[in-house]
């Protein structure tokens, strides 16, 4: 991966940002996403924001190299404290799982003000972007689920709106796999609930040897229901 050819996840956050955006780019790595754009899609500015010092030195770096210093500002900082309230109106956070991503958001609600869009790939917990969309009026708009190097990796993209719009009648269900991933069931979707199921079962199992407990019990149900959830979306069949 490098600024000319992106990952297949980081290439689909980056088909949501459009020509002429001014974006912040949180946990930029290396900027290869804002590097990428600046050179593909035209967009007007960009900021990298980093928070540890070495992937903001290797940032620097790269977009000097480029020679994209004109339209890309490097900032070290936490979360979205590298921008300034109405600086950017797309934000993009890849990598990072997501109750983490949330509460970069929740810590930087007074900067989305003037953001338009929210592109977002949580490596675990699509599920807590969805929960803080619904509590704070952003809507989900588009989802898509691939898989890469082994890995299944989930892009949510959120604008301002009705956020219960996309759920309909599926709303549990949709919560936890998606309200279009479970309208599409794409081969990667299949294989990652599958996969969860299996998951789940094993730890019920592990759960009924370690005997009775309210705590353990809690969990037992917790599972059950989850993978009852699963199930009816999937149409899950016993192998």
């Amino acid at each position: 991966m490098n600024t000319d050819k992106l990952s297949m996840r980081l290439e689909t956050v980056a088909k949501y940002v459009p020509a002429g955006a001014r974006i912040a780019d949180i946990g930029s790595d290396h900027a290869y996403l804002p590097c990428y754009l600046a050179k593909n899609t035209g967009i007007s500015f960009a900021v990298a924001g980093e928070v540890a010092a070495g992937p903001y030195h290797l940032a620097e770096r790269n977009v000097h190299s480029e020679g994209l210093s004109s339209t890309i500002s490097v900032r070290m900082g936490n979360g979205l404290e590298v921008i300034q309230p109405g600086e950017v109106d797309y934000i993009t956070i890849a990598g990072m799982g997501g109750s983490l991503i949330t509460s970069i958001l929740e810590n930087g609600k007074e900067k989305l003000e003037s953001v338009k869009r929210l592109i977002l790939q949580p490596n675990i917990s699509a599920i807590s972007i969805r929960r803080w969309f619904m509590e704070n009026n952003w809507e989900l708009v588009a989802e898509e689920i691939m898989e890469e190097d082994g890995k299944i990796y989930e892009v949510l993209v959120g604008e301002k709106g009705d956020p219960s719009k996309p759920y309909q009648d599926q709303f549990e269900s949709g919560l936890l796999l998606g309200p279009f991933l479970s309208r599409k069931q794409e081969p990667a979707f299949q294989k990652k609930w599958t996969m969860e199921i299996k998951n789940w079962k094993r730890i019920v199992e592990q759960l009924e040897d370690a005997g009775e407990t309210a705590e353990t019990l809690e969990k037992k149900q917790e599972l059950l229901n989850k993978i009852k959830l699963v199930k009816e979306v999937l149409k899950y069949e016993e192998s």
